[in-house]
């Protein structure tokens, strides 16, 4: 009996290496969703910008703080989540937002919404790279 010829069209899995890889990660860092649209994942990627733009936009809206002096614990990390927002946190303390003194609980919740805005980059950023690297499926 003759075996059947198979064809595979299937790209090998070196190509999913070839090129920058790391270029999903920083783009997805510095604008969120651009990471996924940089793959041509346009719903994940417009979810993920209206998600983290929103709550960083809302968060602005009720006074919240952007952290810019780091005097204990407490602020690092919210400096490290305010980083999270790459860009958007970068022009928020160039035009001055997020500056006042928090001093109602709705500027603390603000604040927090500006640092959880952060966190959200990060990790899609991370999933667009995982995705990049083939270490997670499209």
């Amino acid at each position: 009996m003759a075996s059947p010829q198979t064809t595979s069209n299937a790209v090998p899995k070196s190509s999913a290496n070839q090129g920058f890889v790391y270029l999903p990660l920083i783009a997805g860092w510095l604008v969120p969703g651009a990471g996924h649209f940089l793959l041509g994942k346009w719903g994940r990627g417009a979810l993920l910008a209206a998600s983290v733009v929103g709550m960083f936009v809302i968060g602005l809206a009720m006074q919240g703080q952007l952290f810019s002096n780091v005097h204990d614990i407490l602020d690092l990390l919210g400096f490290v989540g305010d980083l999270g927002n790459g860009l958007l946190f970068l022009v928020g303390r160039v035009a001055g937002l997020g500056a006042d003194q928090v001093q109602i609980t709705s500027q603390d919740w603000g604040t927090r919404f500006i640092e959880v805005a952060g966190l959200l980059n990060v990790i899609a950023a991370v999933d667009a790279h995982n995705i990049r690297t083939g270490r997670k499926a499209a």
